[in-house]
C-alpha cells in the first residue's frame, strides 16, 4: 500500500510557491484552532517573507534553503540536546 503522505507531499510540492504557502496556512490552521486573533495573518506574511527570500537567493544563483536532511539534522540535534 502507498503511503498517503508521501503521495500528498509529491502532489503539494508540484504546486506553485503561492499555492504551497495557502495550503502550509490552511494546514497550520487546522491544528492550531486555540490559536490567537491574527495568527494566521502573521504566518501567512512570514510565509511569504520567506518564500520571497528564497526565491532571491535562487535568482542571485544561490540554493534556495537547506536541504531537508539537512534541517531535520539540526532539529534533531536540538531536541535531542533538551
Amino acid at each position: 500500500m502507498a503511503d498517503p503522505l508521501r503521495s500528498v507531499t509529491a502532489d503539494a510540492m508540484a504546486l506553485d510557491p503561492a499555492d504551497r504557502l495557502r495550503l502550509a496556512a490552511e494546514l497550520i490552521d487546522s491544528v492550531d484552532s486555540s490559536a490567537e486573533p491574527g495568527w494566521s495573518e502573521r504566518w501567512t506574511t512570514e510565509l511569504r517573507r520567506r518564500t520571497s527570500a528564497a526565491a532571491e537567493r535562487e535568482a542571485q544563483g544561490q540554493p534556495r534553503g537547506a536541504e531537508w536532511s539537512q534541517v531535520k539534522d539540526r532539529l534533531l540535534g536540538r531536541l535531542a540536546q533538551r
